[in-house]
């Protein structure tokens, strides 16, 4: 079976990742999502086991000590990890893995080469927008939008570092990226748009 391809994808908070995501991955078959591991609290309507592993400090460092983590960093005071058995186990099953994560982790799994991932960074069109979008929410606190805020100055200046860079600006046209790029890494793996492997290749 043809092994799977694990996509990086970063972006500041507010940035409407998982928007696209969602679009994306209700368009194209053999994706799947990787669930982080993390120590805040769940937002409303947020389900543990679907959006991430809610664990306490305790249990997220003990992981750590135990190496179950591709990768971990701390973000806005609160520890965000990815599961290496289990994104093994996904790319096995010859899925593509979506891994979202922050810039930290795209920097430690891009110099740790642990596993091939083309990487994507999803930026908003302008910072007034950014906080635009943050407000609107209306799920944070003045104090975590400002930090947040700070944050995103830094992360976009990391866009630099990824392989692929989409502005989201327009939704659809952003959707429409970020499915191409999807289809051409498969396409570059030797796959069909779907994911399958293409079996012509193997009858020459």
């Amino acid at each position: 079976m043809t092994t799977g391809k694990l996509f990086i994808l970063s972006a500041p908070s507010g940035a409407g990742k998982t928007t696209l995501l969602k679009r994306v991955m209700a368009d194209l078959p053999g994706l799947a999502f990787s669930i982080s591991h993390t120590t805040r609290l769940p937002r409303a309507g947020e389900v543990d086991g679907v959006d991430y592993h809610f664990v306490s400090r305790d249990k997220f460092e003990a992981m750590q000590d135990q190496g179950v983590f591709l990768e971990w960093a701390e973000v806005h005071g609160n520890l965000y990890g990815t599961s290496r058995p289990a994104v093994l186990a996904q790319l096995a099953t010859g899925l593509d893995v979506i891994l979202d994560i922050d810039v930290q982790g795209a920097a430690i799994l891009r110099e740790s080469a642990a596993i091939p991932a083309a990487s994507l960074f999803i930026s908003p069109p302008s910072l007034p927008e950014l906080e635009r979008r943050l407000r609107g929410r209306g799920t944070d606190s003045e104090e975590t939008i400002l930090l947040r805020l700070k944050n995103a100055r830094q992360e976009m200046q990391a866009a630099a570092d990824y392989e692929y860079l989409i502005i989201n600006d327009r939704l659809e046209q952003a959707v429409d990226t970020l499915r191409a790029i999807v289809i051409a890494e498969r396409s570059r793996g030797h796959r069909l748009p779907t994911g399958q492997s293409i079996e012509i290749l193997s009858e020459l």
